[in-house]
C-alpha cells in the first residue's frame, strides 16, 4: 500500500496531466475558431474586392458608352 506521500505526489501528477489535456483541447478549440475567422474574413474581403472591381469596371464602360455617342467624359 503506497504512503500518503505517494498518494499525494501521484495525485498531483494526475491533476497536472488533467490541466494539460484542458489547455491542449483549449488550444485546439481557439485554433479551430481561428481558422474559421481568418476564412470568413478572407472571403469577405474577396466579396468586398470582387463588388469594387465590377462597380469600377461598370463606371468606366458608362465613360466609355459616353464618349462613344459623343458625350463629354
Amino acid at each position: 500500500m503506497p504512503s500518503h506521500v505517494e498518494q499525494q505526489i501521484a495525485a498531483r501528477i494526475a491533476a497536472v496531466g488533467a490541466r494539460r489535456e484542458r489547455q491542449a483541447a483549449d488550444r485546439a478549440a481557439r485554433s479551430a475558431q481561428r481558422a474559421h475567422g481568418d476564412a470568413a474574413r478572407h472571403a469577405a474581403k474577396l466579396r468586398r474586392l470582387a463588388q469594387q472591381g465590377r462597380t469600377a469596371f461598370e463606371q468606366r464602360g458608362n465613360e466609355i458608352e459616353r464618349t462613344s455617342q459623343g458625350g463629354a467624359a
